[in-house]
């Protein structure tokens, strides 16, 4: 165990979104999202649970600005309901009553000295864009660029932080590859390169935007959020299972950060594989998209910082996979598996593995030139009704938070900030309200939809106070 502190600018925080937390789902003239239609399919989720009313949030700006400000962040990081402020997925249809929520919102946060982080996007498309091909269509990125633009003009004043794609693997991996989250779209051989494809190209767009309008006169940081899982080679001294870690960390994050990061372009082992894969498949080109000199150009060093999501461990082994049918995830050449002594959580593949956070942490600095780092997500599901007393939580916190000071003061790594998921119990998914994250509990079963702190609230009040871990002072 690590004891020391973080820089002084260093800026702590927690997360949530929008879908997860507002609720409102049709209030004021929002339009319907692909999750508010889905959820409202039974069967699709757990317990047939909706984010119809979720935490409330939409009606409770002040108690939420009230809770942050108790925590002692200084950042909140949400994301923008698309439809709630234009319901037809398009700026001719501007839902005012949107806009004023979200300048209430952060309105309050700028009151309170708390930096907005805000998501351009965390899943929840219009249903009227869904309707014209959703992201598999590339008339999205310029109407993604119209909303982002927007929301620059009537929110860039306060905001200073915009994240783009929450997680863009899971939306093309999740939502088109295995279809379990909307559009449902099961085409795992080739509809999650040509999403992936239409994303880079609708996020640069959204940086340029952002360069060319708005950045000389508002002066703030633009990236995209990938999530990262540390993989372990399971024998660390045998080349072929360290490259099937390496290989899995170029697919579900190098996929998106290396063209931004880098040169413009897909990882080497991504084009190698998926090419020479669809080669023997005898297809008559890769499976994975080109882009052109130019888009490589546009797309290189669209990001200010380095954002990402991070929750779990996994070890990994090379392995050989059928051709048949085709697939992103046989594509990668790998088997994945876990140490069954690692500590479980309310979600199967997400145990708690504190020490891959710091070299997760180490991968980045290392790939890509130690650039500024930020922690948008990290934490633990927790099933219970009520864990307030979530010694467990508090643990898991504790561990990984330590890990990151390691890799801060140990390592070198250039780390700005961490937050916390989440702020309050909220919908999760799939999951519906079974799993509990948050550092405060959230009365589902009340309509009012009461928030109580819960122990790691008080804990994580307490290290963001100390900026990390100093030594106790008896020990000093």
């Amino acid at each position: 165990y690590f004891y020391g502190t973080f820089p002084e600018n260093f800026t702590w925080g927690v997360s949530s979104s929008a879908y997860q937390v507002e609720g409102g789902w049709d209030a004021d003239g929002k339009g319907p999202s692909i999750w508010d239609n889905f959820t409202h399919v039974p069967g699709n989720i757990e317990n047939n649970d909706t984010g119809d009313v979720a935490c409330d949030s939409y009606n409770k700006v002040e108690e939420d600005i009230y809770l942050l400000r108790a925590l002692g962040v200084k950042n909140y990081r949400f994301s923008l309901s698309w439809p709630r402020i234009f319901p037809s997925g398009r700026n001719n249809s501007i839902n005012s009553h949107g806009v004023d929520y979200y300048n209430r919102l952060i309105d309050g946060l700028v009151a309170n000295n708390i930096t907005p982080i805000v998501t351009l996007y965390h899943w929840d498309l219009p249903q009227a864009l869904q309707d014209i091909g959703g992201w598999e269509s590339s008339t999205l990125i310029d109407l993604f660029d119209s909303f982002a633009d927007f929301c620059f003009q009537t929110f860039g004043d306060r905001v200073k932080f915009w994240i783009t794609f929450n997680e863009p693997q899971v939306i093309a991996w999740v939502g088109y590859g295995v279809g379990e989250f909307p559009p449902n779209v099961k085409d795992s051989g080739s509809a999650p390169y040509q999403v992936a494809h239409i994303l880079l190209k609708a996020h640069a767009k959204v940086y340029h935007t952002y360069d060319d309008k708005y950045r000389a006169s508002q002066g703030g940081v633009i990236a995209l959020c990938p999530n990262i899982d540390w993989v372990e080679p399971k024998t660390p001294g045998d080349p072929r299972d360290i490259e099937a870690a390496d290989r899995y960390l170029q697919f579900l994050v190098g996929w998106f950060t290396h063209p931004i990061f880098k040169n413009g372009d897909y990882p080497e082992v991504m084009k190698w594989k998926v090419g020479n894969r669809s080669e023997l498949q005898n297809l008559p080109s890769s499976r994975l998209p080109v882009f052109t000199a130019e888009e490589r150009e546009y797309i290189r060093g669209t990001a200010d910082v380095f954002c990402f999501n991070s929750y779990t461990s996994k070890i990994v082994t090379h392995a050989t996979t059928r051709l048949r049918p085709f697939s992103y995830e046989y594509d990668q050449e790998v088997l994945t598996e876990i140490d069954s002594s690692w500590p479980s959580s309310a979600i199967a593949d997400q145990r708690a593995v504190a020490w891959g956070l710091r070299r997760v942490l180490n991968w980045i600095k290392e790939e890509y030139g130690n650039p500024p780092i930020y922690i948008i997500e990290n934490g633990v599901g927790i099933k219970t009704s009520s864990d307030v007393d979530d010694n467990a939580r508090i643990f898991y916190y504790k561990t990984y938070i330590d890990e990151a000071l390691k890799a801060y003061k140990l390592d070198g790594v250039n780390l700005r900030g961490y937050n916390a998921w989440s702020f309050m119990d909220d919908f999760e998914w799939l999951n519906g309200y079974d799993p509990r994250f948050g550092l405060h509990h959230v009365d589902f079963d009340n309509p009012n939809r009461p928030r109580t702190p819960k122990r790691s609230a008080v804990y994580y009040a307490e290290i963001i106070r100390n900026n990390g871990i100093p030594l106790p002072k008896e020990d000093e």
